[in-house]
């Protein structure tokens, strides 16, 4: 497929005399729907330009998303060249009856990306000469990607992790599991630099890694200050349902990492004591993703009328539903402390209650508590859940609950965390000749 470019955007560097450029490897990239990892490439690709650095992206062609929104296309800068490779989903495009060889899926269902992408970006940095390369995960394949092109190009390479890719309990499947160890290893015998979102994750891979402790960084996520000032109109008091307590969930939800078993639970422990009233109270998940789950568990409890479940709307109308709710929810279970979601950072800016239910000595809880917020109750103890959520509502009623620390807001910024990244990046350029 041709390199595309499209819609609007700022991208005039900071720095006309010597600017740099940067070949970014994304399968994550607008049209793609459905995930909050879009964000962080988009905003990075984006921002580089303001700190000397013109990127151009190589991803997947859109065939391989399962499905696209164009909700996120005007924020592409005009003049970014996005290069759409070669890719299949294996379990769309590969399966015959709905199976289909699990080789062709290790680490993930658009290995096939690689066939593409590898004599793509060859033709791409002859034509731009790039000074580093950046690769991005969940996508594992990206990072084989990179490693291919660093390796054939000998230009420097910088693995965006984010978040952990093999830890314990994931992948599931034994032989995957060891795919992923594998591009870890690969990872970490080229790469000049490997970013996570977290200090945790970073953590845990010094401690794997001990040998490429130095080339380790965070650079945690974080939301786009632009999306905020279109609603700016909308009192951040209004509630989503009038003379009612609404606490949203905004995203997914895992039956795994993010399960509100207890949660319902604790819900229904406060209503039958009579300390919820259920005609005034309402938990509104917006695109869980697993609705069956949910709307399942919210009849076990008898909850029916007080869990709303409800579908995916435009990420605008995502921000301004944040902005309207009485009070914010995480969701984040002890398997995954060496994480935050991201969708936390919007919660930050949106200046509302926040209240985590997560394990304690976690990460989300420590960016909770570095933040001033103080409402956290394991995602496991339903008692601990009732008494803190209880706590939360009466503080809400009261108009008495935290918000997040203005300079933590700032902080958290993308602009902030390209300034970062871009930091990163120029420590790995040749030094200038006295």
């Amino acid at each position: 497929m041709p390199t595309t470019s499209a819609h609007v955007g700022n991208s005039q560097p900071a720095n006309t005399l010597s600017p740099k450029h940067i070949l970014m490897i994304a399968y994550h990239f607008p049209p793609l729907q459905g995930s909050s990892g879009i964000l962080r490439t988009l905003h990075f690709a984006r921002a580089l330009p303001n700190f000397g650095w013109i990127p151009t992206v190589l991803s997947t062609h859109i065939r391989a998303y399962e499905a696209t929104s164009n909700d996120l296309l005007d924020k592409v800068p005009a003049n970014l060249q996005v290069h759409r490779a070669f890719a299949l989903d294996a379990s769309r495009h590969l399966a015959l009856f709905r199976r289909y060889p699990g080789w062709l899926a290790r680490p993930d269902r658009w290995t096939s990306w690689l066939v593409g992408a590898i004599p793509a970006g060859l033709r791409m940095i002859r034509a731009r000469k790039p000074d580093l390369l950046w690769s991005t995960y969940p996508i594992p394949s990206a990072h084989l990607i990179g490693y291919w092109l660093a390796r054939l190009t000998g230009i420097p390479w910088v693995a965006d992790f984010r978040d952990p890719m093999a830890h314990e309990g994931y992948p599931e499947n034994a032989k995957t599991w060891q795919s992923f160890l594998k591009t870890e290893q690969r990872v970490f015998a080229r790469a000049s630099l490997a970013v996570f979102a977290t200090e945790g994750a970073a953590r845990m891979y010094k401690e794997r890694y001990p040998a490429a402790a130095a080339r380790i960084k965070v650079v945690e996520n974080g939301y786009d200050e632009t999306v905020f000032p279109s609603t700016i109109e909308h009192h951040p008091s209004a509630s989503l349902s009038p003379g009612k307590i609404t606490l949203l969930h905004s995203g997914i939800v895992y039956p795994a990492w993010r399960n509100p078993t207890a949660l319902l639970s604790a819900v229904a422990a406060l209503i039958s004591k009579g300390k919820l009233n259920p005609n005034q109270f309402r938990m509104r998940f917006r695109a869980p993703v697993h609705d069956g789950f949910l709307a399942d568990l919210a009849s076990k409890f008898g909850l029916e009328k007080v869990v709303e479940v409800l579908p995916s709307i435009d990420y605008t109308a995502a921000i301004n539903e944040m902005l309207a709710a009485d009070g914010l929810f995480l969701l984040q279970s002890a398997e995954c402390n060496d994480q935050i979601p991201a969708k936390f950072y919007e919660y930050l800016r949106a200046g509302r209650p926040i209240i985590a239910f997560t394990d304690p000595v976690g990460d989300t809880a420590t960016a909770m508590s570095r933040a001033g917020l103080t409402h956290i109750a394991d995602l496991e103890d339903p008692d601990a859940i009732a008494d803190m959520l209880l706590q939360f509502v009466r503080a809400i009623q009261s108009n008495t609950a935290p918000v997040a620390d203005a300079n933590c807001i700032r902080l958290a910024a993308r602009d902030e965390r390209t300034r970062q990244l871009a930091g990163l990046l120029d420590a790995l350029q040749p030094q200038p000749q006295s």
